[in-house]
């Protein structure tokens, strides 16, 4: 079947981009290290937050607190491991539902000629609109939930999966094998979700993963601002709203959670150039 190159199918691509470009490598090390430690440490009782405490009131990195301790005397690495699950959380929540809704908005725009001018012009209408602002509006709209912050963001992402599966279907529905399955009697919808969206999963991949590192660094634009999850839900971009007003006296308080934004958003960055470049056959053919 004619097509793009599947997932799978360029798995071993992949693995020897892997070996050809060290940085990939060492930045799909890194965020699976973030991963695995936000999951899992404090699921096994290795880091806790502890209870509030005076007298470790912005104490600085030490034996005992290994990032410090913040405002509260909660233990600053915890809290940092807590707070990434939610970050890491609504990131990959988002690129899920943006993408699913990309999907179907795009498959129906390129598939039916009656509906792609409205939703094209709808698609490109959104996309108009700057990233932050469209998501500080459906926040102050929808609520600052964890719930509506995953909502917002998706509705602001979710064209920019549409543009990408309307392109590449308008391309793919003129192709031979489509037409003869159109002549064999295959229905619509089974052409549209075998033989289209199985073609088109590559770049489906690679956008969804930029996606990702977009949507973590938006919801931490959004709880900077005051506007994101509520603030008893510790997030990446909450830690650093909380320590702004310390950041003469404990400035440990912006870095780390910085650091672990700036670490995440680039990994997520340069693996998904990475899958790019391997899922792409002119790439590959290059590399």
């Amino acid at each position: 079947m004619a097509g793009s190159a599947s997932p799978l199918a360029a798995a071993p691509g992949f693995r020897k981009l892997l070996l050809q470009r060290p940085s990939v490598a060492v930045t799909l090390a890194i965020f699976l290290l973030i991963v695995a430690a936000c999951f899992l440490l404090p699921a096994l009782g290795v880091t806790s937050i502890g209870g509030m405490s005076v007298r470790n009131r912005l104490t600085s990195p030490s034996s005992q607190h290994l990032l410090g301790a913040d405002a509260f005397g909660r233990d600053v690495l915890g809290r940092l491991l807590v707070a990434g699950r939610t970050s890491l959380g609504i990131g990959l929540g988002v690129a899920i539902l943006s993408s699913a809704a990309g999907i179907v908005i795009g498959l129906v725009a390129g598939f039916f000629r009656r509906l792609d001018t409205p939703l094209s012009r709808l698609i490109d209408a959104m996309m108009a609109f700057p990233d932050i602002l469209l998501a500080l509006s459906l926040v102050a709209i929808f609520g600052g939930s964890m719930a509506n912050v995953m909502l917002a963001l998706s509705v602001v992402y979710t064209p920019r999966i549409a543009r990408i599966v309307r392109a590449s279907t308008l391309v793919i529905r003129e192709l031979p094998y489509v037409e003869a399955a159109r002549a064999l009697g295959t229905r619509t919808v089974t052409i549209m979700l075998t033989h289209v969206l199985r073609n088109i999963m590559s770049p489906i991949l690679v956008q969804a993963t930029f996606i990702f590192a977009y949507a973590m660094l938006a919801e931490a634009g959004l709880s900077f601002l005051g506007v994101g999850v509520d603030p008893k839900i510790p997030t990446w971009g909450t830690m650093v709203n909380e320590g702004r007003q310390y950041i003469d006296s404990a400035f440990f308080l912006i870095l780390f959670p910085g650091l672990a934004i700036a670490l995440s958003v680039l990994s997520l960055q340069i693996v998904g150039d990475g899958l790019r470049d391997a899922l792409d056959p002119k790439l590959a053919k290059e590399t």
